[in-house]
């Protein structure tokens, strides 16, 4: 099919959700796609990170290819191994809890919210407040507990029981805490809202309130988890344990999976008949998930996050020099962006034209999160690319 039919089908019959690039991508190896003319991108950002360990990469392949032909899918009234020792797995590389498996960060999210009830039910606890810029999903429940005007204003009336407070403001978030304080969501790098990372001090304070207060300490790692910033989870750069866990996007490496962690204690008060996730922890997303945290360690994935990412960040901060409208570098590991005066959307589509694929978010902060299996000299070919995209983009007035 040509390009224009394709784009004709979708207008037809696809809701319009999504504002879509000029691309139409057919296939992925790696850190490449390649679009219906066979031309190559370099993909410095691979679907929100889900395809964190590159497009189809072949231990994830083959565990699609083996797994399908033995079972796909079981209802969860059913025992199966993969689940039980992914979970044990899960629990290993983060902290001793249990597991809840779904199908997406958002769910994960969702399930967050209902145990925080759960928990606080018997106390006349139920609230929970996140922060000002924070992104939790689109469910009704957490793009309310999003605190992002634009993407909850046009559900009101939203769900009782949420607030905001400005990241890294401790004294906000103690005012905002009453006696119906459940929970205390962070994540500790905002993706979406601009790669903007967690202040260490800031952290240990919000713990210490929690532990004082009998409220539950949430980190979302849905972005963050599986390597993207050099440890398996962004908490492990900190040394402050949550309560519950959020997780989604690499874990699966391409395939569609989330789960939320919770200590024991707290994760028994979810019994059966409270929550359920149809699709969830299935034989086939469990087989890709062990794949993926295998892969992570055999490949030694975490050391090349560390060593490429101070690569990126060094070559983005020459660039810096060089150009005068980028302000700031910011982020960890191989979860960094950079913010220019500008138009960031047109920045974007220049690159992707000149085959280098990055994202923009709040209009000017570009957004650089490759495979965590990178290697340098495709660091250097998106360095060349971005630098080629940032020459036409001052050549054409930036705006």
């Amino acid at each position: 099919m040509k390009k224009e039919e394709i784009k004709k089908l979708y207008e037809d019959y696809v809701i319009g959700c999504y504002t879509k690039s000029d691309f139409v991508f057919v296939k992925g190896e790696g850190s490449y796609l390649y679009d219906l003319e066979g031309k190559k991108y370099l993909d410095f950002f691979p679907g929100w990170a889900v395809s964190g360990l590159g497009h189809c990469h072949p231990e994830i392949v083959k565990a699609i290819k083996k797994q399908a032909e033995i079972l796909i899918h079981l209802p969860n009234n059913h025992y199966h191994p993969w689940q039980a020792i992914l979970a044990k797995k899960l629990s290993e590389i983060s902290f001793e809890g249990k597991v809840f498996f779904c199908n997406s960060g958002a769910e994960a999210n969702e399930a967050a919210i209902k145990l925080v009830r759960l928990y606080g039910r018997n106390k006349g606890k139920y609230k929970i407040i996140s922060m000002e810029n924070s992104f939790h999903g689109r469910t009704l429940a957490t793009v309310t507990m999003t605190g992002q005007k634009k993407y909850n204003e046009p559900f009101k009336p939203l769900p009782s029981g949420f607030s905001y407070v400005p990241f890294n403001d401790f004294s906000s978030l103690e005012k905002s805490v009453d006696e119906e304080t459940a929970g205390i969501i962070l994540e500790l790098i905002q993706g979406e809202g601009g790669i903007n990372v967690i202040d260490r001090e800031y952290l240990f304070q919000v713990k210490e309130l929690c532990e004082k207060k009998d409220i539950l300490l949430i980190f979302d790692e849905v972005q963050t988890g599986f390597g993207r910033t050099g440890t398996f989870f962004a908490y492990q750069q900190f040394g402050v344990e949550p309560d519950i866990m959020t997780l989604a996007k690499t874990l699966g490496g391409g395939f569609p999976v989330g789960a939320m962690i919770a200590k024991k204690e707290i994760a028994d008060f979810m019994t059966p008949g409270t929550h359920a996730s149809t699709f969830g922890g299935s034989p086939l997303a469990c087989v890709c998930c062990l794949a993926v945290i295998e892969t992570i360690e055999k490949e030694n994935l975490l050391e090349n996050v560390k060593e490429c990412g101070e690569y990126l960040k060094n070559k983005l901060e020459e660039l810096k020099d060089e150009f005068q409208f980028i302000k700031k570098i910011k982020g960890m590991g191989l979860m960094l962006a950079f913010e220019i005066e500008g138009d960031g959307n047109k920045l974007m589509n220049i690159c992707g034209k000149n085959g280098l694929l990055i994202n923009c978010t709040h209009g000017n902060v570009m957004r650089i999160m490759p495979a965590i299996n990178v290697k340098k000299e495709e660091i250097d070919m998106g360095i060349e690319l971005l630098k080629k995209s940032l020459s036409e983009f001052s050549n054409n007035g930036g705006s």
